[in-house]
């Protein structure tokens, strides 16, 4: 809280005719008699609320507030602290304290609502009284006179209905909100809870909708300008109407003058000073929606909807916008060649994890998302068909008895799977005897995968894909292998990074770290990597996936640097994907459409997916330096078991 009165020596001695002057007209009346009757109404409703405080037993409890945290706007930034977007319920706010609130736009609240906030102690007699006169010869609840104090309590404890025995409520608990709380305390607490109009609550998010400024740097002119909507701010919004807008400012800067708060000079300047208008900003699109989606549905997993809602936090993701922007501008430019290329109605999904940490770099889950919400990255679940097939040669490296140059023979096979008899057939269509499993991998062959998964058995490819991350479901059928489940690119690529990290693994995430409006920690996802793989089986399946680009079906996916990664093409040609690593970015790629018919003829994740792949990866590299892998030779094999 900021210290003592900021204007105190600005401010008028109470003045006696002030209730006078301001009910003269409103009726038959005399003014003689109207001043009589508001100087005793005021004494009698004084005195009333002082009695009725000890009756009134069933009234919130103001002594919450000391405690009290209203809710807040989450605003999500990306890793260098540009801000993507806001994110909360009915309230769109930011809490700042009485000392970052401008001088000016005290002074303009008060004299425009409670003149002598920093003489009263919850009520303003002289208000009050002049309000019951007012009303009784109207007939009906017309004038408030409420202190700032009663309008916070009314905000935060009361109804909206206009009624006497309301009015009464909020004179109780302003009094007793004065015995806990400091004025200083009582103001900032208003000015962070009142609304100021088109979503925006307290004078934060008002002042930079309004004005595109923090509240701590309004000019006087901008101060009496938001002032003058507290009362009614969508009727005299500068955005609805400027002229309205002139006019409440003009009334506000004339009663600060009035008050001695500013001079002829300051007034005069206030009211010929240029507004330059920012723009509403509540409820705006996010600039990077697949993105931030993403944070938010962590958060609210994490958190709760609520306190993503309300909880003011503050997000720094692992994404850099720039490179996300580069990311979604790839898929859009291949998306348009694929048209042409026959793939119509396609769509891509691209994720690029930063295998060292984990850290999501881009998440592209569709062509546009104005047109579809929906992550393909995280949310859709496809077969990655061949791409699959490192996690089969992993998990046979890892059990000692099988390397790179081991020897499978691709031959006619047959099984028993169920109540018939399978099968499996290559792409071509032909055999090629044996070969290495570096051969197998990079030519894409389907029947040595299979034997492989059968000889080490089908649920320990399962073991080691939940041990990657992957948690669709799958059954230790002898099709396994080629890649007949649901994944998403999300866990393709965090699956791959793990290979790329030589089986080091922390749950990959768009969320680097998030604390509340003040800066306490909630949330550190600074990577506490654990050791997962076995570390020679993930350098040896990064190796043999090195001969799928050098010398397999990813050479379209060639970069002028060392990478890995694989192929896939599903059955009828519904998914073509590619996922690929260098040592310090891993990237899946899909394409695919959404109601999961054939894209096109022949369409194979080596000839449409890697050139995809590769464009995007060597805009990611630009400036990143060439790193080798570690060969397995830097390892110790593990023993046959």
């Amino acid at each position: 809280m900021s210290s003592s009165r900021t204007f105190e020596d600005k401010q008028p001695q109470r003045r006696a005719s002030s209730g006078f002057e301001f009910l003269k007209g409103v009726g038959q009346v005399t003014g003689g008699t109207l001043l009589s009757i508001t100087m005793l109404a005021s004494s009698i409703v004084a005195g009333g609320l002082v009695g009725l405080a000890i009756s009134f037993r069933n009234l919130p409890d103001v002594r919450q507030l000391r405690n009290f945290f209203p809710s807040e706007t989450t605003y999500i930034y990306d890793v260098k602290g540009k801000l993507l977007t806001s994110i909360h319920g009915e309230a769109n706010r930011e809490v700042v304290p009485l000392d970052r609130i401008s001088p000016n736009l005290k002074r303009a609240v008060l004299a425009s609502e409670d003149s002598h906030f920093y003489d009263h102690h919850g009520i303003n007699p002289t208000g009050v009284g002049r309000a019951v006169v007012v009303n009784a010869v109207a007939g009906g609840v017309k004038e408030g006179g409420s202190t700032v104090t009663m309008q916070l309590v009314k905000n935060l404890f009361l109804s909206r209905k206009r009624a006497f025995t309301r009015k009464l409520a909020e004179g109780v608990l302003a009094i007793r909100l004065e015995q806990i709380l400091t004025k200083d305390q009582i103001l900032e607490m208003y000015l962070n809870q009142v609304y100021w109009g088109h979503n925006n609550y307290g004078v934060q998010t008002a002042a930079r909708s309004y004005f595109n400024k923090s509240a701590e740097y309004l000019s006087l002119g901008e101060s009496a300008m938001m002032a003058g909507l507290i009362q009614a701010p969508e009727e005299f919004s500068p955005f609805a109407s400027m002229k309205l807008a002139k006019q409440k400012q003009k009334e506000v800067l004339g009663r600060m003058l009035e008050l001695n708060w500013i001079n002829q000079s300051e007034y005069d300047s206030a009211l010929k000073q240029e507004i330059k208008l920012g723009r509403i900003k509540s409820f705006q699109g996010s600039a990077l929606p697949y993105i931030t989606n993403t944070v938010a549905q962590e958060l609210a997993k994490k958190f709760g909807r609520e306190t993503l809602l309300k909880g003011g936090m503050r997000v720094q993701t692992t994404v850099d916008a720039n490179f996300q922007s580069m990311a979604e501008e790839t898929v859009v430019k291949w998306h348009k060649s694929l048209l042409g290329q026959g793939l119509s109605k396609n769509q891509i999904a691209l994720v690029a994890i930063d295998p060292r940490t984990h850290f999501i770099k881009a998440l592209v889950g569709g062509v546009d998302p104005k047109t579809s919400e929906f992550n393909r990255a995280t949310q859709s679940q496809r077969q990655p068909g061949s791409s699959f097939k490192p996690f089969v040669y992993y998990a046979a490296f890892a059990t000692g008895k099988y390397g790179p140059d081991s020897t499978v023979v691709d031959s006619p096979v047959s099984y028993q799977d169920g109540n018939g008899r399978y099968s499996p057939r290559n792409y071509d269509g032909g055999f090629s005897g044996p070969m290495p499993i570096r051969t197998a991998l990079a030519q894409s062959r389907n029947i040595p995968v299979i034997k492989i998964g059968k000889a080490i058995g089908m649920n320990r490819v399962i073991e080691t894909c939940r041990t990657l991350g992957i948690m669709s479901p799958m059954e230790p059928v002898t099709s396994l292998p080629l890649g007949a489940i649901g994944m998403t690119p999300l866990e393709m690529a965090s699956a791959y990074a793990t290979f790329a990290n030589y089986g080091w693994q922390s749950p990959p995430t768009v969320i680097a770290r998030v604390t509340d409006s003040s800066g306490n920690v909630l949330l550190d996802n600074t990577p506490k990597p654990q050791l997962v793989l076995d570390p020679w089986a993930s350098a040896a399946i990064i190796d043999v996936m090195r001969t799928v680009v050098t010398n397999g079906t990813g050479k379209g996916a060639a970069i002028a640097r060392p990478s890995a990664g694989k192929t896939g093409t599903t059955s009828s040609e519904k998914d073509i994907w590619y996922v690929g690593t260098v040592p310090q970015l891993t990237t899946a790629v899909w394409v695919g459409r959404d109601d999961n018919k054939q894209l096109a003829s022949r369409a194979t994740g080596g000839g449409m997916v890697a050139p995809i792949w590769k464009d995007f990866m060597e805009k990611a590299l630009k400036n990143v330096p060439v790193e080798n892998f570690k060969p397995p030779s830097q390892f110790s094999r593990p023993k046959s078991q």
